[in-house]
């Protein structure tokens, strides 16, 4: 795949823009509707969607005992071919799994830089202050590195050098290299929860800024999360421990 090939061209992308401005606003009451317009706006950029597990109280939907990943992974294990853009499809799926999460793939269209949320938000801060284009970002809501925040970006491709990738999937816990502390990059093979998406304990999964923003060369927000990752490592290595309590 070419470094051309997951980039939203700019007619798409007006073509995009006018669908979401033609597209009615649905009322406050009626969630259901809004949760099924923004899916049908990521199908519509290009994201490839497909459905995913919904928490169930604290636990997942999924019948995994001790689920490591509680609403946070696709419903079947053929999500990558499964995962699509057709609106007719991501309709009946919205509609009939009223509850369910979705995933959307990544390394086709786009890929996604996944940092610690506060590590995020100071990145984001200096990104936008600096003028650069920054694409969609997520908010995934947690406890610890569990709160992430996500930057959508257009996909590399395939990579000539794989040394220069770190994938990860969200069922796993990646190895990070040291000098990217708290980095991981969904390229080909893993995936993302799309917003609007639910988690245990009422967090969620939101849109910081949306799809009207186009998707950026991952490259042009590297070095400013990496170096916000690395700040973050330190202060999260130099935050005082609670003592262990000595009794007499």
């Amino acid at each position: 795949m070419g470094s051309e090939s997951g980039r939203v061209k700019r007619g798409e992308q007006s073509r995009i823009s006018q669908w979401l401005r033609r597209r009615p606003k649905p009322s406050p009451e009626d969630p259901a509707r809004a949760r099924e317009d923004l899916l049908l706006s990521a199908a519509a950029a290009g994201l490839p969607l497909a459905p995913a597990a919904h928490p169930a109280g604290y636990r997942c939907s999924c019948d995994r005992i001790g689920c490591p990943t509680p609403a946070r992974h696709p419903l079947s294990f053929a999500w990558q071919t499964q995962s699509t853009t057709d609106r007719a499809q991501v309709e009946r799926w919205a509609r009939n799994q009223p509850q369910a999460n979705f995933v959307t793939a990544t390394g086709m269209v786009h890929d996604v830089l996944d940092v610690p949320l506060e590590a995020g938000a100071s990145a984001l801060s200096r990104l936008l202050a600096a003028g650069v284009d920054v694409g969609p970002v997520a908010e995934s809501g947690g406890t610890g590195d569990q709160a992430r925040m996500l930057f959508f970006t257009a996909t590399r491709g395939t990579p000539e050098d794989e040394d220069e990738w770190w994938p990860c999937e969200l069922d796993c816990h990646p190895e990070t290299m040291d000098e990217h502390p708290g980095l991981r990059w969904h390229c080909r093979g893993s995936y993302v929860l799309v917003p609007p998406a639910a988690l245990p304990g009422d967090l969620a999964v939101s849109w910081i800024r949306g799809l009207e923003h186009p998707l950026p060369d991952p490259l042009t927000l590297l070095e400013t999360l990496t170096d916000a990752c690395a700040a973050y490592a330190v202060a999260a290595d130099q935050s005082p421990s609670a003592a262990w309590p000595l009794s007499r």
